[in-house]
Parts: C-alpha cells; sequence; structure tokens
C-alpha cells in the first residue's frame, strides 16, 4: 500500500532497472572474474568459493625468477593423479607486487575437494584440504601415493627412549588414514545427485597444527629454535621459488610466504605450550601478533563436535557424524621426524629435517647467512624496541669466490656477551673458573681498544626486552650449555657472529651447535682449554654427573685467545 502511494509505476520500473544493473555490475567485478591473473592454489574444481586475494606486496631481490612456480604433488583431477606445476603471471610485473589466492573454503553444498601435498619431509607436511573427524586426520583421495603416514604423524604421546614407548608413539588409523570420495560421502553426506548437502566445515585461513606432547612444548629452546625455526623454514621455503643463482644463499629479501591465521596445540593445554620464564608466549606473540591459538581443550571440542548426534536413550545416530576441512595446513610431529636419516641419526633436532629438505630443493633464501629467519628475528627486534638498525642488504649478483667477501660485513663493534649460570641450581662453572674466565675476557677487551666490548649478564636479572637487545648486539654469546644460548636466534648476522659453548669435558649436544650454523654462524664447543668447531665437533655425549654438574672447569686464557683467533681470521678472510 505505501509503494502505491508513493511510487509511479515508472518509477518503479526505474528502480527495478538500477538494481539489476548493479548486481550484473558487482558480479562481473568480483574476484572470481579476475582468477586467470593469479595464482590458483587449487585446480581440482571449478565450483569452488574462491576467498578474495592475499596481497603482499615486496620489493623483488635480484635473484628471484621472472616466473613464481609452485609444485603440488598428488593433485587430483577427475580422480586421476598427476603432479601439476602451477604457474602464476610473472613475479613483480609491472606492479612491482605479487598476489596469492588464499586457499578456498568450502560450502555446505560444494563437492569435497581432494587432498594433496605441497611439501614434505619427516615430521613436517604442508596439506591442502586435509580433513579431521572424531580426532582422526583424513587424507581424501582415490589412491594412497602419499609418503608413510608414520613419517607425518604419531600418536603424540610423550616421548621416552624405551621400546614400548617407540612402538606405542607409531600412528594407528585413528591418528590419521585415507577415505575415498565415495566413503566420504557415505560418512558425511553430500550426494549431490539426490540434492544433499554434506556436514564437513571449513576452518578458514591457514592453520600450524602441532602435534608435539607438552613434555617438548614448555621448553624455550625446543619450543622457539626447534618448533618454529623449523616451522618457518618449512612454511618459507614451500613457498618460495626454487633457484640455484649464487647470490640466493645470501639473500635477506625475498617474498613473504602466505600468512598465518592459526596455531593449534593438539596435546597441550595453554599452560604446556607456556615455558616458566615466559620466552614462549613472548617470541609467538611478537612475531604472529594476530596469530589466533587453539589448545588441546579446543581441539577435544573440534574432535567433539564431529561426533554423531544421541537420541534420548544414548544411542549414536548412523550417518550423522561431521568434518573440519583445513584449506592449508602444516603438520608437525616431533616423533616422525625422529624417524628421519638427518633428525634421527645426524643432529637429533627436529628442524633440521624441515630446513634440509628446504636447503637441497634450492627454495630456502638466505641459507648461509640465516636470511630467511629474518622477518621473526626482526619482528621480535622490533617488540623489544631495538634501536632500529639495517640487516646486510642482499649481496649483488656475482661468482662464488666475490660472494664469501662480500656476503656480510665485519661488526661496528666486537661485543662478547658472557650468559653467567652462576646463579643457576646446576650446570655452573668451578667458582674459580668463572672468575678466571671474566678477568681474562676483560684483559682482552682492554687490550683490544674502544673497539671491543664485554658483556656479564645473568639473564634471569633482566626484562625479556633486555635480553632481546642484548642478544642482537652480540658479536660473540659465550655460556655453559643450557637454555640462555637459545638467544642465538636474535644475534645480529654479522661475519664474525659466533656462538661459543662450555661444556663438561667429555660432553657435547647439537642443542645451540645445529642452531648457529643453520643460521650461518660458527659454533665453537669448549672442553677447558680444548676447542672444537666444524666439521670436527665431538660424538653427542652426556657424561654422568658431570654434565649437569655445577664443577664444569674452563680455561679463560684459551677462550679469550679463541675469541680472538676467530675474530681476526673472519677481519682477515685467513682459513681456519
Amino acid at each position: 500500500m505505501v509503494f502505491r502511494h508513493t511510487l509511479t509505476r515508472k518509477d518503479a520500473l526505474l528502480v527495478f532497472m538500477g538494481a539489476t544493473i548493479m548486481h550484473i555490475w558487482s558480479v562481473l567485478s568480483s574476484p572470481k572474474a579476475v582468477l586467470d591473473q593469479s595464482i590458483l592454489i587449487d585446480t581440482q574444481y571449478h565450483n569452488v568459493n574462491v576467498q578474495p586475494p592475499v596481497d603482499l606486496t615486496v620489493r623483488p631481490p635480484k635473484h628471484v625468477a621472472k616466473v613464481f612456480t609452485l609444485v603440488a604433488t598428488e593433485i587430483e583431477a577427475q580422480h586421476e593423479t598427476t603432479t601439476v606445476v602451477l604457474e602464476a603471471e610473472p613475479a613483480y610485473a609491472g606492479t612491482g607486487h605479487i598476489s596469492l589466492y588464499a586457499p578456498p573454503h568450502i560450502g555446505l553444498s560444494d563437492e569435497l575437494p581432494h587432498t594433496s601435498i605441497i611439501a614434505h619431509a619427516p615430521g613436517w607436511t604442508i596439506f591442502r584440504n586435509l580433513y579431521m573427524s572424531n580426532g582422526t586426520l583424513f587424507i581424501l583421495s582415490n589412491n594412497r601415493s602419499f609418503p608413510e603416514i608414520r613419517m607425518m604423524t604419531s600418536t603424540g604421546l610423550t616421548a621416552f627412549n624405551t621400546p614400548e614407548n617407540i612402538a606405542a608413539r607409531e600412528p594407528t588409523a585413528q591418528n590419521m588414514d585415507f577415505i575415498t570420495p565415495e566413503q566420504a560421502r557415505e560418512r558425511w553426506g553430500g550426494d549431490t545427485k539426490r540434492g544433499e548437502r554434506h556436514r564437513v566445515l571449513s576452518v578458514e585461513g591457514n592453520t600450524l597444527l602441532f602435534n608435539d606432547p607438552r613434555q617438548f612444548l614448555r621448553h624455550y629452546y625446543h619450543f622457539v629454535a626447534e618448533l618454529m625455526f623449523g616451522a618457518w623454514a618449512f612454511w618459507h621455503g614451500a613457498f618460495s621459488a626454487p633457484t640455484t643463482a649464487p647470490a640466493a644463499a645470501f639473500a635477506f629479501e625475498h617474498p613473504a610466504p602466505p600468512p598465518i591465521h592459526r596455531a593449534i596445540f593438539a596435546h597441550s593445554n595453554a599452560d604446556g605450550w607456556r615455558d616458566d620464564p615466559g620466552f614462549n608466549a613472548y617470541f609467538l606473540r611478537a612475531v604472529f601478533p594476530s596469530l589466533t591459538v587453539e589448545v588441546q581443550e579446543d581441539w577435544d571440542d573440534r574432535v567433539g563436535a564431529t561426533k554423531p548426534s544421541q537420541n534420548f536413550n544414548h544411542k549414536e545416530k548412523k550417518g550423522e557424524d561431521r568434518a573440519w576441512h583445513f584449506p592449508l595446513v602444516l603438520l608437525a610431529d616431533r616423533s616422525a621426524a625422529h624417524r628421519g636419516p638427518i633428525c634421527g641419526s645426524q643432529t637429533q633436532r627436529t628442524a633440521s629435517e624441515a630446513w634440509e629438505a628446504m636447503r637441497s630443493a634450492n627454495q630456502l633464501m638466505g641459507y648461509r647467512v640465516g636470511g630467511w629467519w629474518e622477518p621473526l628475528r626482526k619482528a621480535v627486534w622490533d617488540f623489544a624496541g631495538v634501536p632500529s638498525r639495517h640487516t646486510p642488504a642482499s649481496v649483488a649478483e656475482g661468482d662464488a669466490g666475490e660472494l664469501a667477501s662480500l656476503v656480510l660485513p665485519m661488526p661496528d663493534r666486537v661485543v662478547i656477551t658472557y650468559i653467567s649460570r652462576q646463579g643457576s641450581p646446576r650446570r655452573k662453572l668451578k667458582g674459580g673458573d668463572h672468575k678466571g674466565l671474566v678477568k681474562a675476557l676483560e684483559a682482552l677487551v682492554k687490550a683490544k681498544g674502544d673497539g671491543w666490548e664485554l658483556a656479564v649478564i645473568q639473564a634471569e636479572r633482566l626484562t625479556k626486552d633486555e635480553q632481546v637487545r642484548a642478544a642482537e648486539r652480540s658479536t660473540i654469546l659465550l655460556g655453559v650449555h643450557g637454555n640462555g644460548l637459545t638467544h642465538l636466534v636474535f644475534m645480529k648476522p654479522t661475519r664474525a657472529s659466533a656462538v661459543i659453548e662450555l661444556f663438561y669435558p667429555g660432553g657435547f649436544a647439537h642443542d645451540y651447535h645445529w642452531t648457529a650454523r643453520a643460521l650461518g654462524m660458527d659454533h665453537y664447543a669448549v672442553w677447558d682449554d680444548k676447542s672444537y668447531t666444524h666439521p670436527d665437533e665431538p660424538r653427542v655425549n652426556y657424561p654422568d654427573p658431570g654434565f649437569q654438574g655445577n664443577d664444569i672447569p674452563v680455561n679463560g686464557l684459551a677462550v679469550a685467545r679463541l675469541i680472538e683467533d676467530h675474530v681476526e681470521r673472519k677481519r682477515t678472510g685467513a682459513p681456519m
């Protein structure tokens, strides 16, 4: 009645025509209309809901190939499995940027996309279209041409070095299994021929799914310098264009990978992934300020939501279970990584499998200088209020001989940071040897003059910001084997950057040795008055009771000579 008195027929016709034109315009200008101009993350189906593009604007480093490619294995199209190379428009063509489409989420009326793998190494797998129902991760596929499940996941139980526990951590079909499209339709619904909708909901965005037990998550080194270290190396590398250009190994600038929206700790409660000093949370919030964190209770909620509903007699109704769909997810599993040849028999560091897989594929940009780690290192610096300093820019193109001298400058000031554990309850130097070490280092700095500095710190007496700022200034990070040396991941890369780790004679562990070398730094293991470095490092050993004791010997004069010789070699380019 209102319209009859306020609008003429002519007015109504004009309104209708205007609305029609606006609708046509919105359809033509939607993201779906420009799919052919960006990288397609999934090519299996045409009828999918594609998210708006994630625009990653970066300056092009000189070593990046002109065509950015992603290789996705086991992509299925119409039930046929092939290896597909997805190509985009030339990276940085014209506008100086590249756009990545976020992986599609699915609607309740869409077909379920098949699972594919973007990258895999023991313990590290990036999936496209992974499913979870009743706690089981499902690979939706018509074939089983995938890596062994035991090399991707485990039961996630606490780890002990016993045959029984090792066997108990082997995955079962409850942990991960295959499901065919037909089985998925039978279990989760969605027979489109009958007009059915399925019961699968997408967890939108990109996910880090950590299957590690809290046993290791609550430790600063294992969380930051192993789990997050490996996750970033794998995530960064998987979305980098392979290149054999010599300068790529020394690069600090490179395209950003897709954003990470969520981290799920499936076997840890909220307290279980936080270390006592609080550095795990400090690091995670600094590098991923918008990250959503889910813990075991949240995972249990997701598991419970997929189970069939019950009637008033508490009987499950058949055919009413659901599933979650993860469009893009990195699954990290500690036990699976230890089944790999590098972690299991060489380094005992889970991150080494991820790091080496990307390095050997020529996809780990800046691996010689820790350039791949630069975005996270810089984020923590900014969070801690480090004064603005520029990391050396990527070196210019040149032959390998030239790169060796051009890659990093010598530091403006040689800063020796000795992290003392003398206030800790265990793993300390002999009292007299600690004093002798400090005296020898003070004498070295005094003899060298204004270009040298010594900082003796007890980390527990400093704020987290102060600890990060101290690490960033350090040229030489020195200390007894212990958690404080994890700060090496925040050191500024220079030609002379090095870690000196004091052990009880006969003892050695790969923790900080491998991590330092993965960032392009030298590492020295010291036994009293003797030192060892790659490739002649000692065998892993934990002599009892000395390794964890409070009577670790060290010759201060020998350590001072080691530092002086190291810096001089780096300054002159002399061989080791």
